[in-house]
């Protein structure tokens, strides 16, 4: 399975369970699927904290796109489910020291995907970047 993370406006990251429709894909997002670990950041941008909970995605669809528009980014329903709390946050403040492209470090990653463009999203982990992820559990 892989792993990926998703940054979103997210109204309770005490939720065991979450629902996310119609999300922006990017640096390989678009290829979630069942049985894949999620690492759930609640977007600065809306209030949040950064990272919060680890899950597994339950269902993912693709939303299809739209004819009438002749560029668009890929976007997916997903749910995700059996999340566990983080036990070190994790967020932009923690990460923006780390702008070295590349210097190959899981921070980098994570700082580079989340934050150049800080746009909401899902997307594709390196298993570095899911490894340093998971020390936050």
């Amino acid at each position: 399975m892989a792993a990926y993370a998703i940054k979103t406006e997210v109204d309770d990251t005490g939720a065991r369970e979450f629902a996310f429709a119609a999300q922006k894909t990017m640096y390989g997002g678009k290829r979630i699927a069942v049985g894949d670990t999620v690492y759930l950041f609640a977007s600065e941008n809306s209030g949040g904290r950064g990272l919060f909970a680890r899950g597994t995605v339950t269902a993912a669809a693709a939303v299809p796109l739209r004819p009438e528009l002749e560029r668009q980014t890929p976007r997916v329903d997903v749910r995700i489910g059996g999340a566990e709390l983080a036990r070190r946050s994790l967020g932009r403040a923690e990460l923006k020291p780390h702008a070295d492209w590349d210097d190959g470090k899981p921070e980098t990653e994570l700082n580079f995907k989340f934050y150049r463009q800080a746009t909401d999203k899902i997307v594709g982990l390196s298993d570095r970047a899911a490894e340093f992820l998971d020390a936050c559990f």
